[in-house]
């Protein structure tokens, strides 16, 4: 298990300075199963927390190096997907994967943007969308969510890693032990949608905030997820 101190290490300040790194993540897509939206979104973001507290990924780990390097600079992430021959073969690089109702998410120690593991550089990553077959239920009572944007919409791989980052900056902003406790739980959390009277109280309260930084999908600096975690 981390420690909290192991997993907020920082070395560089100036974020654009660093080498830039991504983290990757695959997400499994059967065409006669896949999986829901929701269940792929939560199952993304724990799959980013798994791997921050994995032994490996801290200390002397054999990932740390990887790890800091990455949190660094932009803490980019990409979401790619893969079904049949191409998740055997994904499965079979080191990673970890997370299992979720629906979905099955797998997180790599992070690669330079321009060296990607062939068996992942050439899985498709635009175009990943997923759908729920009814809406999700309130979050229970306690439960952490990271509440997307009703006014961004996006495609399901790009809304899988806005999903990671909310988890992470969420995680670094909780006190250690309340971290520690919420990780050996096994970091449960809901994903949810806000409604536009949510999001006016979310955006106000100083929670952990993800702003794109406009790669892809998204204009530059809109707010995508709002972490509410519970302090």
């Amino acid at each position: 298990m981390s420690t909290v101190t192991d997993a907020f290490e920082r070395r560089v300040h100036e974020r654009d300075a660093a080498p830039q790194f991504v983290l990757p993540l695959v997400v499994r897509i059967e065409r006669e199963t896949p999986p829901t939206r929701t269940d792929a979104l939560e199952t993304a973001a724990r799959a980013v927390l798994m791997l921050l507290t994995d032994e490996r990924s801290v200390g002397d780990g054999e990932w740390a190096d990887a790890v800091r390097d990455w949190q660094d600079g932009r803490i980019r992430k990409v979401v790619r997907r893969a079904r049949g021959a191409e998740w055997r073969r994904a499965e079979a690089l080191p990673g970890i994967t997370v299992h979720g109702g629906t979905a099955e998410v797998r997180v790599y120690p992070p690669v330079p943007l321009d060296a990607w593991p062939k068996d992942l550089a050439r899985l498709q990553v635009s175009g990943t969308d997923l759908d729920d077959p009814q809406p999700p239920p309130a979050p229970a009572d306690g439960m952490p969510v990271l509440w997307f944007n009703p006014g961004v919409p996006m495609t399901a791989g790009k809304a899988m890693a806005q999903a990671g980052h909310g988890a992470q900056l969420g995680w670094w902003d909780l006190p250690p032990q309340r971290a520690v406790t919420w990780e050996r739980a096994g970091f449960p959390l809901a994903v949810r949608e806000a409604t536009r009277a949510q999001w006016a109280r979310l955006t106000a309260a100083g929670l952990p905030t993800v702003r794109d930084a406009g790669f892809t999908e998204i204009a530059p600096g809109s707010v995508t997820v709002i972490a509410e975690l519970g302090r």
